[in-house]
């Protein structure tokens, strides 16, 4: 294959996939944002929220 078809085909097919790519980006920053604030939310109820009580076994 000559070297002018070879760069002309890797041309067109990064076309394509530059294309298919920026169709499957995720949705704009307003959900990542929602997302990264429910986790923060999250995070700060379970670090705030009261210590579970540990049970022991009683000897019998």
């Amino acid at each position: 294959m000559h070297s002018d078809i070879h760069a002309m085909l890797h041309t067109y097919r990064s076309t394509d996939l530059r294309d298919e790519a920026a169709k499957a980006r995720v949705p704009g920053p307003g959900l990542r944002h929602r997302m990264g604030w429910t986790m923060v939310e999250l995070g700060l109820r379970l670090t705030q929220s009261r210590p579970v009580p540990v049970r022991t076994a009683h000897a019998a």
